[in-house]
């Protein structure tokens, strides 16, 4: 099926901001500039341009024009439950996945109390770091309560938890709660990602739970500040 010529003026355009052929800060050319450099209409421009607006890559300023943002953060949304594998496919950078540890153990008080868990019950503790340009940026500990999860591979946590669990153990992912805090980096940090001493980290955590609203995973997400951008869309509310 043939692409709409919007989407391929989109699809120029941000590989010129990704790569940086348009820095950061700089002005887009006008509409009708970019209508005679594309052999476009400039209703077929303008939805190139709101595609952009829409994805990050610029700000529509009244009088001035479309500026261009810095590309170099991964949005990251913080509203919506996606896996990390459904993220990357959408991004126009190539991500690789490490996965360093799947073991099975035997919860400590802290995490019973943040899972619920009974005596007895044990979970799964998955630690991957997440790679973009030559660095690692991201590390994911999982831990899943073994009864939701029965087993468990290094190459299903390499491949993605939540495919996994949705098309193989046929189980319905529903919802989410999510505490977002910034941190010193910790050891485990400087031994998984690419960053220097004294820095921070952006962390995510979240409480996952089934359709049925069974609570099945605890994530702690650690991000490298300087290479995210957590982004949701606000409606106003009237209290």
């Amino acid at each position: 099926m043939r692409k709409s010529k919007f989407v391929s003026i989109y699809h120029d355009l941000s590989e010129k901001i990704l790569k940086k052929k348009i820095d950061a800060g700089a002005l887009l050319p006008t509409e009708n500039e970019l209508c005679a450099q594309y052999h476009a209409s400039r209703e077929t421009i303008r939805k190139a341009l709101a595609m952009l607006s829409r994805n990050g890559y610029i700000q529509k300023v009244q009088g001035k024009g479309s500026i261009v943002l810095d590309v170099s953060r991964q949005n990251f949304p913080i509203s919506g439950l996606t896996s990390f594998r459904e993220l990357a496919a959408h991004s126009k950078r190539q991500w690789t996945t490490d996965v360093h540890q799947v073991v099975l153990l035997n919860p400590d008080e802290h995490l019973k109390m943040m899972m619920n868990l009974q005596e007895g019950q044990t979970v799964w503790q998955v630690v991957r770091s997440r790679s973009t340009e030559g660095e690692s940026v991201i590390l994911d500990r999982d831990y899943l309560i073994q009864e939701v999860v029965p087993m468990l591979t290094a190459d299903q946590c390499a491949h993605s938890l939540y495919d996994y669990i949705e098309n193989e153990l046929g189980l319905k992912i529903g919802f989410a709660k999510k505490e977002i805090t910034v941190e010193s980096a910790n050891e485990e940090d400087y031994r998984y990602l690419t960053m220097h001493e004294g820095t921070h980290v952006v962390v995510v955590r979240s409480l996952v739970y089934l359709e049925n609203a069974q609570l099945f995973q605890y994530t702690e997400s650690r991000h490298r500040a300087d290479k995210f951008r957590f982004v949701d869309f606000a409606r106003r509310d009237h209290m």
